[in-house]
């Protein structure tokens, strides 16, 4: 950051008067703050990282009060940050504003590899923070692992479970895998196959693998209760709310079995809670029958649920959730995005893959393709049925993906241009550059995305702009809100 940058970073918290995910203000007018280590920690561990500003005091409506000594408070910060787990570097700032001087520390985002950073005078577990809205967070003992899980591939689909006995599996679906698994290559039908079973992970060191237990068991329950969908249709658009007689669901089932039973049972349950209306598709004239939300969509995102939910022992008791709301569905798995990717790459690169065998499993059982297809299949038949595109969500151990369907007053083929409003707002949720907007968008001009997309949103007060008096400066960012934390 550059001395102008950090005088324009202090104009901006004068008139937005707020932090956020990204942005910590200290007062530091009489010494430097002596634990910086939760915020250091909640920075690093984030991918934009954060700046922290200090010389404001926010007790006092955000009055710039300076810092007591900027040599010294730089300092200070680093002896701080030497004693995070890795050691971090900040980028640091002085900057001189009306007679007195104001320090910035740019705090990079650790690579993913290298989290949790950690406060080592807490420990890996208790000196873990994250980010949450404008707050620092503990990290829960679950959110620790994750990122350790990832570090060391740890691979919780085959975790050896003892308990389960290779005769308890259902040896004719087992018979039908091995069968499917040979057809095409000799080499490995030329294998015995109780040596397949060990090669495959089936066993693991002869011990039936949880991979083996959830794909070919009758009845995963009976060993892990809670690894199953627990399915709910609510009587408004959240929960709590209660129908004409005061019931609080319409519709309530456990769903259990291994993931092809779970996943049939999930699509019974969704086809007999969704209407089905005859209309007039005005693109071709013919009559069509038209659920409530398309199948395909619904069947993938239960899908990717199933198999790339969180299977380790820190989850094992918490179920995915099917969700059927007046307005939308909302299916909830436990474990948030693994690996590096974001959400808004989701369909876009090729994600890491949290639970390999059991997704190679289904592949030969020809349950699924696992050719990461699964998103851009939700998104491609949400947008054929003219509807809003789905919402990814990822938050704090559980990914949710929402799909929305229109009131009875809307027409199915009508509001394109609504729907294209509604999911740039939904991106914008986050404060978001011209590029980001732009590769978003899929365009190649970012001066054309901008004018087409974004400014006629602006002008209608949907959007706004950080440094609104100067709207073609580099540093514009783009936001949804009447006021939005930077």
């Amino acid at each position: 950051m550059t001395t102008e940058e950090l005088i324009e970073k202090l104009d901006l918290i004068q008139k937005m008067k707020c932090e956020s995910p990204t942005l910590e203000i200290k007062s530091a007018e009489k010494g430097c703050p002596k634990h910086l280590y939760d915020t250091l920690s909640s920075f690093s561990n984030q991918d934009d990282g954060g700046i922290i500003i200090f010389g404001v005091d926010e007790t006092q409506d955000y009055k710039e009060v300076g810092v007591y000594d900027p040599q010294d408070i730089q300092k200070r910060i680093n002896e701080q940050c030497l004693q995070m787990e890795p050691v971090v570097r900040p980028l640091l700032t002085v900057g001189e504003k009306d007679g007195k001087f104001y320090v910035s520390a740019e705090i990079p985002g650790a690579d993913i590899t290298d989290r949790p950073v950690f406060y080592r005078g807490k420990g890996r577990v208790k000196g873990s923070f994250i980010r949450v809205g404008d707050s620092d967070e503990s990290m829960t003992e679950y959110e620790v692992y994750s990122y350790e899980a990832y570090r060391k591939k740890y691979q919780d689909d085959v975790r050896e479970i003892e308990r389960v006995s290779f005769t308890a599996l259902d040896q004719e679906l087992l018979t039908k895998y091995i069968e499917l698994l040979k057809r095409g290559k000799p080499r490995l039908a030329a294998i015995p196959d109780n040596e397949i079973y060990e090669l495959m992970s089936i066993k693991r060191n002869h011990a039936v693998t949880l991979a083996a237990v959830l794909n070919f068991s009758p009845y995963p329950q009976a060993y892990f209760p809670q690894l199953c969908i627990l399915a709910t249709v609510v009587p408004g658009k959240e929960i709590g709310a209660v129908g004409k007689q005061g019931e609080r669901f319409l519709d309530n089932q456990r769903i259990e079995g291994n993931i092809p039973d779970m996943l049939d049972g999930a699509m019974q349950f969704v086809s007999r809670n969704m209407r089905t209306k005859t209309i007039i598709n005005p693109n071709t004239g013919k009559r069509e029958d038209r659920t409530d939300y398309p199948v395909t969509a619904i069947r993938e995102a239960v899908l990717n649920a199933l198999v790339h939910r969180d299977y380790s022992i820190h989850t094992e008791g918490m179920p995915i959730q099917l969700i059927m709301y007046e307005d939308r569905i909302e299916i909830r798995n436990p474990g948030g995005i693994y690996g590096r990717i974001r959400v808004d790459q989701l369909g876009k690169v090729q994600p890491d893959t949290r639970n390999p065998v059991i997704a190679s499993e289904l592949e030969v059982l020809k349950v699924t393709e696992n050719r990461y297809s699964g998103i851009p299949t939700i998104r491609r038949t949400m947008q054929e049925y003219h509807l809003p595109q789905p919402e990814f969500l990822d938050e704090r151990g559980s990914f949710i993906i929402k799909l929305y369907k229109y009131g009875e007053d809307k027409l199915p083929y009508d509001d394109t241009e609504e729907i294209e409003n509604r999911e740039l707002l939904l991106f914008c949720k986050t404060p978001r550059t011209r590029k980001e907007i732009c590769d978003y968008l899929g365009l190649n001009s970012v001066t054309y995305a901008i004018q087409t997309y974004v400014m006629p949103l602006v002008e209608k007060g949907l959007i706004q702009m950080s440094i609104p008096d100067k709207p073609k400066s580099p540093k514009q960012l783009f936001y949804c809100g009447e006021r939005r934390k930077l």
